[in-house]
């Protein structure tokens, strides 16, 4: 049979062999691939080539011939549009199933050590799991406010109908607040003109001590009636903390700019995550998903096997949040992170847990690590990072080679940067464990705790 040539607009029956790390099914028609969105392995489905490319080609599903037993119908009505949980038309603990083949996927193709990744920890109840909502607020092609979330890869607001990730309170507090703002007549920021005033609503919620702080990012210093609006959020919703005006001007896709101004309370809220309280501003990282953070920490703090002798370095500390969870075992912990107010928090959250064994430095992590090993001679028994998706750079992983603490736990929230990492590591550490953390149900992601143990010097 000679070979077919794939065109767009052809159309064709396949059978879906595999899914890839987006949740996409993956088929083959003459071993050339073919990515198709919302298709599960199993499947035999008929498709319509939307894009070809010299190496794969993008299909979308016309009709499903045989469907998986792992399929559902979806319960969010705008699911295949947002593009935020792109895996809500397969069966909950499939999808924890497709995160672990994932990853080992990727230890299959990268490492030498061919280590078993561990079935994901998943949710009791994977719904309504997120503590942070940032809602874009825009105008529909007729003109007319709305308030909602971005189309997968585009800018264009598809309204809020029932978001099945998000606290409920995040939702009616950001949409009565576009009610009060649009029956005020105040005006909505236009990326197109780079003109109005309201950008977005960010609603951050405690889950433990529901407390809530309200973010209204404006483009420019100060938006009309303000104290009004003031009144009329605490006196419908009690339990928000505190609102703060967050002034962004620059035309980009960046959500807050870096000036904060308090409207009410002192910009913080607080939140409880295992035996420790945190204290949260705008600007700081805290977890998204808390239930899961609490789950994930436990398995890293455990799995590095702190004893009361250790000297532990946590980089890429954010607010602190894993550091105090080292604290209680370790003699002392060196938290970095290069974001100066994640560093005031973290310091502030020592205070508030009466913690005295925790120093953190503001910085960048390459730099601050090179000074502490090689300036202050302090050596780490145990090393923790908790890098952003791009992973560790080359001067860090060195630093850490030169001077190889006993263990190493790499908490990851990009599986394909880890395991690039991992590799690196690979000649000097065993690696004993990768635990991957269902962070965010329904999404492709995946976050993962991988556990190195220093090699026996023969």
């Amino acid at each position: 049979m000679g070979k077919i040539e794939i065109k767009k607009n052809d159309e064709y029956i396949v059978d879906v062999i595999d899914n890839g790390f987006e949740g996409e099914g993956i088929a083959k028609i003459n071993n050339f691939t073919i990515f198709i969105p919302g298709a599960i392995k199993g499947e035999k489905i008929k498709i319509l080539i939307v894009k070809v490319l010299t190496s794969h080609a993008f299909g979308k599903i016309i009709e499903i011939i045989e469907e998986s037993e792992n399929r559902v119908q979806a319960d969010c009505a705008t699911f295949k549009r947002c593009g935020g949980c792109n895996l809500r038309h397969i069966k909950y603990e499939e999808t924890l199933k497709m995160k672990q083949n994932a990853v080992q996927s990727l230890v299959n193709k990268t490492l030498k050590n061919k280590i078993r990744v561990e079935e994901t920890i998943g949710m009791d109840n994977p719904y309504h799991y997120r503590n942070k909502a940032q809602y874009p607020v825009g105008l529909d092609k007729y003109g007319k406010p709305q308030i909602g979330v971005f189309a997968n890869r585009t800018h264009e607001i598809i309204p809020i109908e029932k978001c099945f990730i998000q606290h409920p309170q995040s939702e009616k507090i950001a949409k009565e607040i576009l009610d009060y703002w649009v029956e005020n007549k105040n005006s909505i920021y236009d990326e197109k003109t780079n003109k109005g005033l309201l950008r977005h609503i960010v609603v951050k919620i405690g889950f433990k001590t529901n407390e809530i702080m309200c973010i209204l990012v404006i483009n420019g210093k100060k938006f009309p009636n303000e104290e009004d609006l003031v009144k009329f959020i605490t006196n419908k919703f009690p339990c928000v903390k505190t609102i703060v005006k967050n002034v962004n001007m620059k035309n980009t896709n960046v959500i807050l700019g870096n000036e904060n101004i308090n409207l009410y309370g002192d910009g913080y809220i607080y939140d409880k995550l295992g035996e420790f309280i945190f204290k949260i501003s705008p600007l700081s990282f805290y977890q998204v998903n808390p239930v899961q953070a609490e789950k994930l920490y436990n398995i890293g703090v455990k799995q590095a096997k702190i004893n009361k002798n250790d000297i532990v370095f946590d980089l890429y500390c954010g607010i602190g949040t894993i550091s105090l969870f080292m604290s209680k075992y370790a003699k002392k912990v060196y938290g970095v992170e290069i974001v100066e107010q994640a560093v005031c928090d973290a310091n502030e959250n020592v205070k508030l847990n009466n913690i005295d064994n925790a120093t953190f430095i503001c910085g960048d992590t390459e730099v601050v690590l090179d000074d502490l090993i090689n300036n202050k001679k302090i050596i780490p028994d145990v090393v923790m990072v908790d890098p952003p998706r791009r992973g560790l750079d080359v001067h860090s992983i060195d630093n850490i080679l030169k001077i190889k603490p006993d263990r190493l736990v790499y908490i990851s929230c990009n599986p394909a940067t880890l395991v690039r990492d991992l590799a690196k590591f690979e000649d000097v550490y065993e690696v004993s464990k990768i635990q991957p953390v269902d962070m965010f149900p329904f999404t492709s992601h995946v976050e993962c705790c991988a556990v190195m143990e220093l090699k026996n010097s023969l």
